[in-house]
């Protein structure tokens, strides 16, 4: 299979490049091949490699910065997308585009279906909306909504700041009332080959580690493995905390929908330690 990867520099696109490189014919596109805020050019570069199956990495993830660079946000998060579905339908093509838990407003108290309704909180998550919405004018079409991301090469997540505090012993700030499903990137890119290659219902998935925690809770779990104390977390609520944006304060994802195409997401505690592994190794 033929496949772009736009947005490849990034955590996620370097995983999925990594899962998909050995068994297909894989262009790793970074910001430096194609701008995603020149539609011409980007539909003159997916158009003249013809490639099977697009997928979108790129985003405009800074969720504060988003109320700010709002015309931006929306080229990246949802514009580009629309040129990007535009383009892989006229080829035949599928497209694979990521989305947020953001796009809820937290307020559940069970894990969100694909079923529920969204109710975006701020500039960024309505982004990411809109990019939903725009992915789907591809019949032919793949989003997943993936949250809190770890792993890869990157060491910038929320889940990596947490280990290397609790590390060194220095104070972790973990909210102890926002409930998250982490996604380690690893399992997300293989989600994605799974459903490119066995051609599963094109759709709307949930894409994250199964199971759910408040922050305070992976934190715990992360300083067992490391068998370290557990004095460096520091308990915060998020109403206490001000942000820019809002953020949805219970974000956990039912997978049901991945596991009745035939593909179960490994446990998030599983993923952490298979991640601390990782960089233990590195």
């Amino acid at each position: 299979m033929t496949i772009l990867v736009v947005g490849a520099a990034g955590q996620l696109g370097q995983a999925v490049v990594a899962r998909l490189k050995d068994e297909h014919v894989v262009t790793a596109a970074t910001r430096r091949d194609v701008d995603l805020t020149d539609h011409r050019a980007l539909r003159t570069f997916v158009s003249d490699l013809r490639p099977e199956v697009v997928i979108n990495c790129a985003a405009f993830n800074n969720v504060d910065l988003a109320e700010e660079e709002q015309e931006l946000a929306l080229d990246v998060n949802a514009f580009a997308v629309h040129t990007l579905a535009g383009v892989t339908a006229d080829l035949g093509a599928i497209l694979v585009h990521f989305s947020t838990d953001f796009v809820f407003a937290g307020t559940a108290t069970d894990a969100y279906s694909e079923a529920d309704s969204p109710e975006p909180q701020s500039v960024y998550a309505q982004s990411k909306l809109l990019g939903e919405w725009f992915a789907a004018d591809n019949p032919r079409h793949y989003v997943l909504r993936v949250e809190s991301l770890f792993g890869g090469q990157g060491k910038g997540s929320s889940v990596d700041r947490i280990i290397d505090a609790v590390q060194s012993n220095q104070p972790a700030p973990v909210f102890f009332d926002r409930v998250v499903s982490p996604s380690y990137v690893d399992d997300v890119a293989d989600a994605v080959e799974y459903l490119v290659r066995t051609g599963a219902a094109f759709g709307l998935y949930h894409c994250v580690n199964s199971g759910w925690a408040t922050w305070l809770d992976v934190g715990r779990e992360i300083a067992r493995l490391l068998d370290r104390d557990e004095a460096a977390l520091t308990p915060v609520s998020v109403r206490d905390v001000k942000l820019r944006a809002s953020r949805p304060v219970f974000a956990a994802l039912s997978n049901a929908r991945l596991a009745q195409a035939g593909h179960a997401m490994p446990p998030w505690q599983d993923a952490l330690r298979r991640h601390l592994a990782r960089r233990t190794a590195a």
